[in-house]
């Protein structure tokens, strides 16, 4: 029988990382935020390695921003220049410590149902956690992601929080087609 072992890996909290900037697009939902995400991705090819991030900004104009930190310096001045040339606005830095993660690495093999092992092993998710659980499931816990899972940076950590749904198994607290505040009225 084969044991599973995680393997270590070094991390950096978002807002700590040396090379992020933000956009500011006007975007009003996450949805949109989460498209432009994956757009900015596939048209500037970043490393596997990069994060980005969403983030609410509140105050007399609210939105919805978005951050990306590619690996290295190189890659933050190409984002940079890419990013000023399609005429965005771009700051230096994260506007908080818990970015909402769309971009890290391998969110795009969390698919289907699989144990939260297998999650932090394949993924920069560093922890799962249950909604109104104590402590965390443990290894052999299936999820069932819904291709959709978006982990928060909290306190330098990037956390997947999960609740329980029908046969004991998890699901993230974020769904993908969630139903709009008063939808019914």
């Amino acid at each position: 029988m084969t044991s599973h072992v995680r393997t270590p890996h070094v991390r950096t909290p978002h807002v700590r990382m040396p090379y992020v900037v933000t956009v500011d697009a006007g975007l009003r939902d996450l949805r949109a935020a989460d498209h432009l995400l994956r757009t900015f991705a596939a048209d500037l090819s970043l490393t596997r390695g990069e994060f980005g991030c969403t983030h609410l900004v509140r105050g007399e104009r609210p939105r919805v921003v978005v951050s990306l930190a590619p690996e290295s310096e190189a890659e933050l001045d190409d984002v940079r220049a890419w990013l000023v040339a399609q005429a965005y606005e771009v700051t230096e830095g994260a506007p908080d410590a818990v970015g909402r993660a769309v971009l890290y690495r391998g969110a795009g093999l969390l698919r289907g149902t699989m144990t939260v092992e297998k999650v932090l092993s394949v993924s920069a998710i560093d922890r799962v956690t249950v909604l109104g659980g104590a402590g965390e499931p443990g290894p052999a816990a299936q999820l069932v992601t819904h291709d959709h899972v978006r982990p928060q940076w909290q306190c330098g950590e990037l956390v997947l929080t999960a609740m329980p749904a029908v046969g004991g198994t998890l699901v993230p607290f974020e769904v993908p087609e969630p139903t709009p505040c008063c939808a019914d009225h």
